[in-house]
């Protein structure tokens, strides 16, 4: 597997923990300093993210992936991922959102992780 294709799968897989609310494998693709800014400016570290998707802060409940762009430049990549994201959030209703998330990663030991994601629509 190339390592763009890598990346693809682990945007693929961290949704997918998202949806089911699947702690352990957001914990191993994301990196410990991670940290996610939301739309509102808001920012939240691994730790906070990964509880308020646990809690029932943050719920998610699809994904339609439509466009990944991925950039790698030796141990380091980007990733620019739209999709149609249908979910709750900070108790608002439930709605589908066009959620664009740019991701900085990095390779450490072989595996890809997000170390930083920035949230937008389009």
């Amino acid at each position: 597997m190339t390592d763009k294709d890598m990346i693809e799968a682990l945007y693929r897989e961290m949704y997918k923990a998202m949806v089911e609310k699947d702690t352990a494998t957001l914990n191993r693709v994301h990196a410990d300093n991670f940290v996610l800014t939301h739309m509102t400016g808001m920012h939240q570290s691994k730790q906070e993210y990964i509880k308020a998707i646990a809690g029932g802060t943050l719920n998610y409940y699809s994904a339609e992936h439509e466009q990944m762009d991925i950039k790698v430049d030796g141990n380091h990549a980007t990733l620019t991922g739209r999709s149609r994201v249908n979910a709750a959030v900070f108790g608002g209703g439930r709605h589908t959102w066009r959620l664009q998330l740019y991701f900085q990663l990095s390779k450490r030991d072989g595996h890809w992780l997000f170390t930083n994601a920035k949230a937008s629509t389009y």
